[in-house]
Formats: C-alpha cells, structure tokens, sequence
C-alpha cells in the first residue's frame, strides 16, 4: 500500500459522523495505527470516569485501521473483538496503538492498547476484521482532495 491509500483512511475516518463529536487524530503506517484523543467530561460515566463505551471505540478504530491498510478496494467490518479495561482514567489524553497480526481465512487479526498521557496501558483488545460489501471509495471523504 502507498501514503495516498493511508491519507484516505485517515480523511475518511476524520470526516465519519461520529468522529465530529470525539474528534480524535488518526496516524498510519503499513499494518499499525495510533489515535490520539482529549478526554472531555461529558464521555464520563456517573462515577465520573472514562465510559467504557470510548475504551472500546479507541481500541477497535485502531485495530480496524491497521488492518484496513493492508485492504484497499472494501471497507473492513469488525467481526469479533474482545476489550480489557485495566484501569480508569478521567482526564488528560488517551492514546490508542494498533498492530495488525495475521490474514486467515479472510480475516485480520489485529491487536491493540489504550494508554493514558504518562503512557500507562490503561486497556487493550484484539479482534478480527473482515471486508464488507461496501466499496471503500464509496465512504465518506474517503478520497482525500
């Protein structure tokens, strides 16, 4: 894969819908990607803490991003992944780091871990990532202009 692939990846995940409210920064490298993201209060729970809806949105988009650079015609889909929450946080960056480990059968596993801004693994999870039907070229801002 080449640069202008991963630049795609990166426009389309920074345009998705979702991302407007997170608004975390994407970086790729061939199999690997790293997320940064701020906490903000309002993605706490009632025991004001991170939610652990946003441990899982930071580890799968990693892992789903590492693995989407080895695929450049479908959107990946997460097939499976399993999420471990080692430790809360409520404040500051988090950091979300992925590898993609293996193709089999149609599917890339990936791996991945959370850390908080002194670099604390604050979670991690791997899963497995198979193509859609959807057309990369058909998400949103996926050519990046």
């Amino acid at each position: 894969m080449n640069k202008k692939h991963f630049d795609n990846i990166i426009n389309c995940y920074d345009n998705a819908p979702i991302n407007q409210i997170f608004n975390p920064k994407m970086k790729l490298n061939l199999g690997e990607c790293e997320i940064e993201m701020k906490i903000s209060k309002k993605f706490h729970h009632s025991a004001n803490s991170l939610h652990g809806s946003i441990y899982f949105k930071m580890l799968d988009d990693a892992a789903w991003a590492a693995s989407n650079t080895y695929i450049d015609d479908f959107f990946l889909f997460t097939y499976n992944f399993n999420i471990y929450l080692t430790k809360p946080v409520s404040n500051g960056i988090i950091i979300s780091k992925a590898k993609a480990v293996y193709e089999k059968n149609g599917k890339i596993k990936a791996k991945s871990f959370l850390y908080d801004s002194k670099n604390n693994e604050i979670a991690h999870g791997e899963g497995l990532f198979m193509k859609s039907k959807y057309l990369l070229k058909d998400a949103i801002s996926f050519y990046n202009k």
